[in-house]
Formats: C-alpha cells, sequence, structure tokens
C-alpha cells in the first residue's frame, strides 16, 4: 500500500526588503549645505546689501541724486567711523526721515569751525583729498563747535545744497544713528561698482 505523502503546510517567510540607509548621510549633507548657503545669503544681504536711494544733489559727484547705494552696516562693530567716511544715518535718531548720505568732517572729541568758506578742525585747516564745492554758508559751525565723545560732524560734498551738520535740525551725527557705510553704487547702470572717494 502506497502512502500518501503527506502535504506538508509550508510557510514561506516572506523576504523584507531592506531599506539602503546609505542615502540618509548624502541627503543630510546637501540640507546642512542648502541651509547654509541661505544663511551666508542672508547675513550678507543684511550687512553688506542694505539699499537706500538717494535723495537730492548734497552728495555729487560722488553720489547723485536717485543713486541707489549698498551700505554695509557690519563695518562699524569691527572699527570705527573715519574722517572721509561716506556714511548713512538718520537725523536725531528720527525713524519718520528719510537716511541721509553724508561725509564725516569732524570726529568725537574734536573741534570743528567755519570760517571764510573754510573748515578748521582742532584749529587747522582740513585738506580734504575729493571734489567739493565752496562753502557760501557756516551755518552754526560759523562759531567753534566742540564734538561729544560719540558725535561726529558731516557735510555733504556739495556744500551749496546740502543739508547737513551746519544745520541745528541736523547739528552732530551720534554714532548710535549711524546705520553704516555707504561703499557701492547699485543703480544706474553707468554707475555700478564701487564707491570711489
Amino acid at each position: 500500500m502506497r502512502r500518501r505523502k503527506r502535504k506538508e503546510l509550508r510557510f514561506d517567510r516572506k523576504h523584507r526588503k531592506h531599506i539602503n540607509l546609505k542615502w540618509i548621510p548624502e541627503v543630510f549633507g546637501w540640507v546642512f549645505q542648502i541651509v547654509l548657503v541661505c544663511l551666508c545669503a542672508f547675513v550678507f544681504v543684511w550687512y553688506f546689501g542694505h539699499q537706500i536711494s538717494n535723495i537730492g544733489e548734497s552728495m555729487n559727484p560722488v553720489i547723485r541724486n536717485g543713486d541707489v547705494v549698498l551700505v554695509n552696516r557690519i563695518v562699524y562693530d569691527a572699527s570705527t567711523p573715519k574722517r572721509g567716511d561716506i556714511i548713512v544715518f538718520k537725523p536725531k535718531g528720527n525713524e519718520n526721515l528719510h537716511s541721509y548720505i553724508k561725509r564725516i568732517i569732524g570726529l568725537p572729541g574734536e573741534s570743528v569751525e567755519i570760517r571764510d568758506g573754510e573748515i578748521y578742525v582742532n584749529n587747522r585747516k582740513l585738506v580734504e583729498k575729493y571734489e567739493t564745492t565752496a562753502i557760501a554758508d557756516a551755518g552754526i559751525a560759523s562759531e567753534k563747535i566742540v564734538l561729544g565723545g560719540d558725535e561726529y560732524f558731516v557735510l555733504g560734498d556739495n556744500r551749496e545744497s546740502s543739508e547737513d551738520s551746519r544745520m541745528a535740525d541736523i547739528g552732530n551725527v551720534k554714532r548710535s544713528e549711524i546705520e553704516g557705510k555707504v561703499w557701492f553704487i547699485l543703480s544706474p547702470k553707468d554707475r555700478f561698482g564701487l564707491l570711489g572717494k
């Protein structure tokens, strides 16, 4: 008598597919690089790419009416403003006013006076190496002004058409009012480039 072969029940184990995790470090690497690039771009734009549109002819010919300039907002965290720097500031810290662009003439602790159209800093005639116009109106600087420990005296290069530290409503500029240093002309295209003195 033949024996019937028993039908064996077979429970085959399904082969589990193993997930290849080798790509995870690569993805994290890409994500890290993207975040880093975005962070660097943000920092660059925030500190070096702040745009200001110039209003008026007070800084002509270096900066003209309508020029869009970039402001370096971090430079004065690492150093102090220097004579000859072209800065952006809000007069009297008034956030409702547009930003002014002027050149630093007097530094903290110095005295500034304008006599016979000439600028005197600490009683010595200031020699300027950039193009300016004559000073017809000395304003409040017709008498000696002594700057405080955090004050700067600023003028526009076009002295015939500039509201600056000679005017009582502008006056001396405090360090806290300075937004940064102008370093680049963004537009118009024919003036695109680094700012010259």
